[in-house]
Order: C-alpha cells, then sequence, then structure tokens
C-alpha cells in the first residue's frame, strides 16, 4: 500500500526530505514523474500510461503535504520503514487503505522509478 498524509498534517516539512522517490509534495505544488528519479522523456507507467516524466501533474491536496501514489513504493528497497512516518511529529503519514500493493509490486515500482 502507500501512504497518504492526513488533515492533521502540521505543514512543518519534516517528510519532504525524507523521500527516496520524492514523492511528497508541498500542498498546492505540482508533481512530476521526473523530480527525484532517473525518468526522462516519455515514459510508461506501471499502470499502462504513456506520459512525460517533465510534465506537471495536479496536486493531490492544495492544504496540506501530500504523497504521490504513483511514487510511493513506502521506502521499500531503501529502508525497513517509511521514513515519512519515522520522522512526522504529528502521526500522520499513515498507510492509505485505497491504494494496497504487495512488496514484489513495491520493489518493481522502485526498479521503474529508479533504473
Amino acid at each position: 500500500m502507500a501512504i497518504m498524509i492526513t488533515d492533521e498534517c502540521i505543514n512543518c516539512g519534516a517528510c519532504e526530505p525524507e523521500c527516496p522517490n520524492n514523492a511528497i509534495y508541498e500542498g498546492g505544488a505540482e508533481w512530476k514523474y521526473a523530480d527525484g528519479t532517473s525518468l526522462t522523456g516519455m515514459i510508461t507507467t506501471p499502470e499502462g500510461t504513456s506520459v512525460d516524466a517533465a510534465l506537471a501533474n495536479e496536486p493531490v491536496s492544495m492544504d496540506v503535504y501530500y504523497i504521490t501514489h504513483s511514487k510511493c513504493t513506502e521506502c521499500v528497497g531503501f529502508h525497513d520503514e517509511p521514513q515519512c512516518a519515522a520522522v512526522c511529529p504529528v502521526d500522520c503519514c499513515v498507510d492509505d487503505p485505497n491504494y494496497r500493493e504487495t512488496n514484489d509490486e513495491l520493489l518493481s515500482k522502485k526498479a521503474f522509478l529508479h533504473l
């Protein structure tokens, strides 16, 4: 599963630099597949969608920091636990029940993001 940031977020920003996939963005900021990954040019996502890695995507949240599920690997392959949750002072980085992925799927996503 992916991690999500709840509305209890205090916008401290502690989580953002900890993400090895650059999947965390400040509220209102657009996100890109290319940010913090080795992806460039036209890519085909694991879901089969073709997109330009440098194309800006709509923010997931306008008010608080957010995690884009397309880039979150729960830190699998990097750390023993999600680093955003480990550093969050208000425990608002939690499992997202709407996005369930196996360990193999998360490792595959990591390999996709970091060729």
